[in-house]
């Protein structure tokens, strides 16, 4: 076997990219069963128990919650519907969307992103109120922390210079080593790029767009189930590994897209990559840039873990001495 060969490094880069298309492609195919399952079971994991919500931690998907007077319940986290304390959060309140009534007392923290809330005369907050909305609060109710706006409270670090570089910078040296690595590990990743946005540039974009919102769902949907909270939080803790993955592999399909073959992958990386950090210097392009990039990134790594076996052969040129050869 000739190493100086076209044809025996074709296929070298595609005996590499073969275990990555194997583990790619049994890990995705695993998540979507598991997401199915949940979206059958997650319903009657998230109802309340007849005995009512005293001494356990919620999460709601739907439907609200109430703590009646003399309950007591730990952290309540609402995803959608209305929540009435007429009883005692011993930790913190969270609610995404839906009015919130207390009348009672919460120990910690509350924090509604959408929604009215309203603290009645006699209640106790023992943290912060953190809403969009400005809350009602009547005479004799008592918050012992502050009262912030989410928007403001949230934006604090996004709207100073020095934040935002300090993320801009880490974020930069965290996915220039992050490609350079997966450009060592998987050398098939070059040429399966190429064929996923040459090929199939529709289902790698659609694909892309699919995981993207399919992985937090899955996350979210193992964190209501009693067996499936250690998954769901290391696929949430896992999620900015996946999607920096994508982010990177996104910007060297964008450099290929301007560095042709044969020029060095490594070149082709760095073409896409930059353009994606300069890009994220700014504010609001840099969000869609890393949307465009995150997204493309996955479908690529999609497309191409499931190319067809015919698909699967990188093929070479003939080199003209070759040629000769062969007359």
């Amino acid at each position: 076997m000739d190493p100086q060969n076209p044809r025996t490094i074709a296929r070298v880069f595609d005996w590499q990219f073969k275990g990555m298309r194997w583990w790619f492609r049994r890990s995705v195919g695993l998540a979507a069963i598991l997401g199915l399952s949940l979206v059958i079971l997650a319903p009657a994991a998230v109802a309340q128990d007849d005995d009512g919500p005293d001494g356990d931690d919620h999460v709601i998907l739907t439907g609200g919650l109430v703590v009646p007077e003399g309950e007591t319940a730990k952290t309540a986290v609402v995803f959608n519907g209305d929540v009435l304390i007429d009883g005692t959060v011993s930790e913190t309140l969270v609610v995404f969307n839906g009015r919130t009534e207390i009348t009672g007392t919460v120990d910690e923290d509350v924090v509604v992103f959408n929604g009215s809330v309203v603290l009645r005369s006699g209640s106790r907050v023992g943290g912060d109120v953190v809403s969009r909305q400005a809350p009602q609060i009547e005479d004799g109710a008592t918050v012992e922390g502050s009262i912030d706006d989410l928007q403001k409270r949230w934006d604090y670090w996004d709207i100073t210079f020095v934040g935002r570089l300090g993320w801009w910078l880490a974020y930069t040296v965290s996915t220039l080593v992050l490609g350079l690595v997966l450009l060592m590990l998987a050398r098939g990743l070059d040429p399966a790029s190429i064929r996923a946005l040459r090929d199939r540039l529709g289902a790698t974009i659609g694909f892309g767009l699919l995981w993207f919102v399919l992985l937090p769902i899955v996350a979210v949907l193992l964190l209501v189930t009693i067996v499936g909270i250690p998954l769901g939080l290391f696929l949430l803790f896992g999620l900015g590994l996946v999607y920096s993955i994508g982010y990177v592999v996104g910007g060297l399909a964008l450099g290929r897209l301007v560095v042709k073959e044969p020029t060095s992958r490594y070149l082709a990386f760095l073409a896409g990559w930059g353009a994606l950090r300069v890009i994220a210097l700014v504010p609001f392009l840099g969000g869609i840039a890393w949307l465009v990039g995150t997204v493309l990134g996955l479908g690529t790594l999609w497309v191409a873990a499931r190319a067809p076996s015919g698909d699967r052969t990188v093929r070479v040129p003939e080199s003209p001495s070759a040629e000769r050869e062969a007359v």
